[in-house]
């Protein structure tokens, strides 16, 4: 058993320990000691206390931590993601994937990645290092997501599309084939992207502006 730790107590730290307790389900592999987080906001601790999962302190923990222990990093902001791989640069990351998933062949999944119930990656992808893949989100062929980037519940990317570093795809967005989703720009809920996305830039409609 791999013991691993939860970075973020909110609500997809939550739906992340209910994935490693899937996987265990079908397979144990976790052992999951508990959740950190710096800044445990009531309703959160008791939301924890009744999925039964212990809260156990802020990121120092990791401080007297052994090395075998792993740990998966389950907050949404991108930027805030970046900072703890920074906090932590000789941590061992741990990569999660629900069982209810399809994942194609010569699909790669970088350390510290998330795949979420309902996800289709179909083939020949590239996933870099603490991307999130949210609920229902589907990936077509020759796709590239970089480090840091999240796909939201529902949104589709379509074949040969690189989605950036830092990037985020909001909830049942799209983005047509072969576009380019520039790091850190933010494509809003809904939005169907007709076009290269520059970095930075925020779009949302239909089209994406």
């Amino acid at each position: 058993m791999i013991p691993l730790v939860i970075i973020g107590c909110g609500g997809f730290g939550r739906e992340v320990w209910g994935i490693a307790e899937a996987i265990n389900e079908r397979a144990p592999r976790f052992e999951v000691f508990g959740m950190v987080d710096d800044a445990l906001s009531d309703d959160n601790e008791a939301a924890l206390v009744r999925l039964g999962a212990r809260h156990l302190g802020g990121l120092d923990w990791f401080d007297d931590a052994t090395a075998d222990v792993q740990a998966v990093i389950a907050i949404g902001s991108p930027d805030v993601r970046r900072r703890i791989d920074e906090r932590l640069p000789d941590r061992a990351w741990a990569t999660l994937v629900h069982p209810d998933t399809t994942i194609g062949p010569d699909v790669k999944l970088a350390q510290g990645c998330v795949v979420a119930p309902g996800a289709r990656l179909s083939t020949s992808i590239r996933v870099g290092r603490h991307v999130h893949i949210d609920q229902g989100v589907t990936v077509g062929h020759d796709s590239l997501l970089g480090d840091f980037s999240r796909l939201n519940p529902q949104s589709c990317i379509s074949g040969n599309v690189m989605i950036e570093a830092g990037a985020t795809v909001g909830a049942s967005a799209t983005v047509i084939q072969g576009l380019r989703v520039g790091a850190d720009a933010l494509v809003g809920a809904g939005a169907v992207v007709t076009r290269d996305i520059e970095a930075w830039t925020t779009v949302k409609g239909v089209p994406a502006r």
